[in-house]
């Protein structure tokens, strides 16, 4: 299988570079996953695609304003870091620019040296480890210090650092947001919930793969990195009496639906868990989890485009993708929105 049959054509203008005003007014292109018939709806309509009885699931991830700028501490040279991932007390897994000037022992200085950052290994395609030094709460130096890790593709200024957060996000831990979630308000979540349907949620900390091509021309070969992910026990329990119900989970977003299906694929049921998934899903992936998903247009060649074609099919995702450029939907992480049921 090679990584560009999951090319396709996108003209730049319609990479939207800031959100809409109102996170629910974006579009909803419906694709029955089976048919490949596709609707074109406002995401409001989500409501009339949900049933009672069903199951909505969340990724409460909360972004952390991970992207930092600062100098080595021997030279004045600036660096940037990007916080991707916690491996044990104050070390970190980061991605720095440029890497090259990044040995054993640098240490980066941050704002007024109020954050250090001295690095503790060196590893490849740019990351380092490092061991961070603070007084106080990381957090909150981050909060001052740092800005949100937008994609590379949005060139404009978040003018609002909460509108790259979901508004049920909870759990700091995160280098990107899962997007899917953008879309949702309080008010629609209300509405949902009052029509019986079930809502709940589970964490999953978005991390490198986010900012990582596929850059082997066999899809086989790709190597997906680890990502943290938790469920708890009440979330277990109503998602396996969803299932004996025989009605339907729908995930929000690709991120959800790798922690669902990693934790079906392991235990056959959904159980109390937590843990690190590379779990990679492309055509010929058989789904036990979920039944419907709410999802983003994805990046061309990307894993997230091969996930959602094993969902539905290669041809009905890039011809739902063909329909979406000619109608003109905003693409990647503000972009429109997609169900595929």
């Amino acid at each position: 299988m090679s990584t560009d049959d999951f090319d396709y054509d996108l003209p730049e203008e319609l990479i939207a570079q800031t959100p809409l005003e109102v996170r629910d007014s974006s579009r909803l292109l419906v694709l029955k996953r089976d048919t490949g018939e596709v609707d074109h709806k406002k995401f409001t309509d989500i409501i009339d695609y949900l049933e009672e009885g069903d199951t909505l699931v969340l990724n409460d991830t909360k972004v952390l304003p991970a992207r930092i700028i600062g100098v080595k501490e021997d030279t004045g040279a600036v660096v940037e870091l990007l916080l991707l991932k916690n491996l044990k007390d104050d070390f970190w897994e980061c991605l720095v620019k440029p890497a090259r000037r990044i040995k054993v022992g640098t240490i980066v200085s941050f704002g007024n040296g109020e954050l250090k950052a001295r690095c503790t290994q060196e590893l490849d395609e740019g990351i380092r480890h490092f061991e961070l030094i603070y007084d106080g709460i990381l957090l909150e130096i981050l909060e001052k210090l740092g800005t949100m890790p937008l994609p590379p593709y949005i060139h404009e200024k978040l003018k609002d650092q909460s509108r790259y957060q979901t508004v049920y996000a909870k759990e700091v831990g995160s280098a990107a947001a899962p997007t899917a979630g953008l879309h949702f308000t309080e008010e629609l979540l209300d509405r949902i919930e009052k029509k019986g349907v079930n809502i709940c949620k589970i964490t999953l900390h978005v991390g490198l793969g986010t900012f990582r091509p596929v850059t082997v021309s066999n899809v086989e070969e790709h190597e997906m990195h680890s990502e943290y992910y938790t469920m708890r026990q009440e979330v277990a329990d109503l998602l396996n009496e969803t299932k004996r119900k025989g009605k339907r989970i729908i995930a929000v977003g690709t991120t959800t639906t790798r922690t669902l299906e990693t934790i079906m694929r392991d235990h056959e049921e959904f159980v109390e868990t937590s843990g690190w998934t590379n779990i990679f899903i492309y055509p010929g992936f058989k789904f036990k989890a979920i039944d419907a998903l709410i999802t983003n247009f994805h990046l061309p060649k990307s894993t997230l485009v091969m996930l959602v074609s094993a969902f539905s099919s290669k041809e009905n995702i890039l011809n739902a993708y063909r329909i979406a450029v000619e109608e003109k939907y905003r693409f990647f992480s503000f972009g429109d929105a997609m169900f595929i049921y």
